[in-house]
């Protein structure tokens, strides 16, 4: 069986890692996202995933091209407010990316899914869904991605198709260094308070993704994977 990922945000990042290692085990690889993989053997489909409806028309682009495997939903971003200053149009626009786009792109590959029986839906979830200040809108839209991979696990499963969640917690990436300077006195503070005494990297993320696209691990679904050096446990305050 041929092997096709849909990336969102695989251009940079731990999108951008995890297309190259799926490349190197011989899948197709599409990335979702406003700007194009710097890497020639990756399709792109350009699509701001804040507007639904671009969303849609890369949706139907790739479901008509492509027999689609892997829907891996990695594209976020973070938009921190305190309490204060946290509007309903954050909210709007952080469901759009991270619950409303994963949704259209699913809706438009499943029916090949499900005729091949075969199937891997991820999201790229955060250990934020367990509550960080600041995080009001990105927050509660991570935990919403729990909830929603834990019922299409279950509508899925009888079609051999598996729905998974790998939560990161502080990696260095892009999105992370918009929040707290790189290579600052800050990020540091922050890497010894992780109980493994680092911040994370693209490669400990990637690692768990490469995991749950496995053809052969069909019998975990509807899981989240906290991937966070320990800082999901007990009451680490990032």
């Amino acid at each position: 069986m041929r092997l096709t990922a849909v990336i969102t945000g695989a251009n940079k990042g731990i999108g951008g890692d995890l297309a190259d290692c799926l490349l190197a085990r011989g899948y197709s690889v599409i990335n979702v996202a406003r700007n194009p993989s710097d890497n020639p053997r990756v399709i792109n489909v350009l699509a701001d995933l804040l507007d639904p409806e671009a969303t849609a028309r890369a949706a139907a682009e790739i479901a008509e091209q492509h027999q689609v495997t892997h829907l891996v939903h990695n594209a976020g971003v973070i938009w921190p407010n305190l309490l204060e200053e946290a509007t309903p149009q954050d909210l709007a626009g952080l469901t759009q990316i991270h619950l409303g786009a994963p949704l259209t792109l699913l809706q438009a590959v499943l029916p090949a899914m499900k005729e091949r029986q075969f199937g891997r839906v991820l999201f790229n979830g955060s250990r934020a869904a367990l509550g960080v200040p600041t995080r009001t809108a990105y927050s509660a839209t991570k935990a919403g991605i729990i909830g929603m991979a834990r019922t299409w696990a279950l509508e899925l499963a009888p079609h051999g198709i598996t729905v998974n969640v790998v939560a990161p917690g502080p990696v260095r990436t892009d999105n992370f260094w918009s929040i707290i300077e790189k290579d600052s006195d800050a990020e540091a503070a922050l890497a010894e308070r992780i109980p493994v005494g680092r911040l994370g990297e693209v490669r400990d993320i990637s690692n768990a993704f490469l995991y749950f696209c496995d053809p052969e691990n069909g019998f975990v679904t509807g899981q989240t994977l906290y991937v966070c050096g320990g800082a999901s446990v007990g009451t680490l305050q990032l």
